[in-house]
């Protein structure tokens, strides 16, 4: 039985993705590690060999043609055999210590007999995630303490507050497969930035959560073609505003909010975060195309919801980020290089 599914997706990185898979090993049979390769030119496809040689127990190495990491982590999802499925960026790791209170308390929670669907086991786990500066000798944790009870069943409606800057995202979050199938979330392929769907589209489907607060995930930043690098965020910015109208329709936050109001509140303010960011690379690009791309982006929201375009517009974080005029402008761009010092994003 293999209680967790790791999806490992890889495009050319031979030289930081052994780090990342000695640590996904230490968790034994009891998990399988998908290596996909999508469509290296380096030594990706032969390391990915190498250890499905070494570990067929465990490892499973998976070679296509590129189609971005949404792409990997849509095969990885179709090919999963765990009860919960994770992934892990190749230059990424995980602290194996909290690996493996981790792997026991899912197996404690599932038994130790055959796991069944309908058990009431968690739909989802939450962990602390970690940020690593490592060139910087720097690393800054992310906890979730004041939203979730600590190792308890919990629902979206025992939820707190999230601070401005908590959110959940891919590296905090380890959902049930079954969880991910029925929401029926498929990432776009070619398109950066996928990551915010994989962490919102499922949500609503989740009816337990299981909060353990343990600095799980250490997500690597420094590389400098990083997609969360400022340069490249701005050199790519008509995918991150293709994720955030796709983000924006794929759940209807009025029946959530029937149900779960505190998750239809958060699924909201991430709409207006990510609106937010997009609206600040079009102002950082200094172009009458980009203002224009920031108009039609507000726009394009409004003809598909103009009761959530209202809301992001005049009672969100994301508003105050489309002040009218340059004076506008101005004032957003000088309110996010201040929030860049009080939060040491990147």
């Amino acid at each position: 039985m293999k209680y967790i599914t790791f999806a490992v997706p890889c495009y050319n990185s031979e030289g930081y993705m052994r780090r990342c898979i000695d640590t996904l090993l230490t968790g034994g049979k009891d998990v399988e590690v998908i290596l996909i390769d999508d469509g290296s030119t380096d030594g990706t496809a032969k390391i990915a060999d190498e250890y499905q040689l070494k570990y067929p127990d465990i490892v499973r190495a998976v070679h296509k043609k590129n189609g971005g990491h949404g792409s990997g982590v849509n095969k990885g999802l179709e090919l999963a055999q765990g009860v919960y499925y994770k992934v892990v960026d190749s230059d990424d790791w995980l602290d194996e210590e909290a690996y493996r209170k981790l792997l026991e308390r899912i197996k404690t929670l599932c038994g130790e007999k055959e796991y069944l669907y309908d058990q009431a086991i968690p739909d989802l786990f939450v962990c602390n995630y970690v940020y690593d500066h490592l060139d910087e000798g720097t690393s800054r944790a992310m906890d979730y303490r004041n939203i979730f009870p600590k190792e308890k069943m919990c629902t979206w409606n025992d939820i707190g507050r999230f601070r401005p800057s908590q959110y959940l995202i891919m590296h905090s979050l380890m959902f049930r497969t079954e969880v991910l199938r029925r929401s029926g979330v498929k990432l776009p392929e070619h398109t950066f930035y996928v990551d915010n769907l994989f962490s919102y589209q499922p949500l609503p489907y989740v009816e337990q959560i299981y909060y353990m607060d343990i600095d799980l995930y250490h997500y690597y930043l420094g590389r400098e073609d990083q997609s969360v690098n400022e340069k490249v965020l701005m050199k790519r910015i008509d995918q991150q505003i293709r994720v955030t109208e796709l983000v924006a329709r794929s759940v209807d936050l009025k029946a959530v909010k029937e149900q779960y109001p505190k998750l239809a509140s958060y699924m909201t303010r991430n709409i207006s975060i990510m609106l937010s960011i997009s609206s600040i690379h079009l102002l950082l690009i200094k172009t009458e195309a980009a203002r224009a791309k920031r108009r039609n982006m507000w726009e394009n929201i409004r003809a598909y919801n103009s009761a959530l375009y209202y809301r992001l517009r005049y009672s969100t974080l994301s508003g105050l980020t489309y002040l009218p005029g340059r004076l506008g402008g101005t004032l957003t761009l000088g309110g996010y290089r201040f929030a860049r010092k009080i939060y040491q994003f990147q």
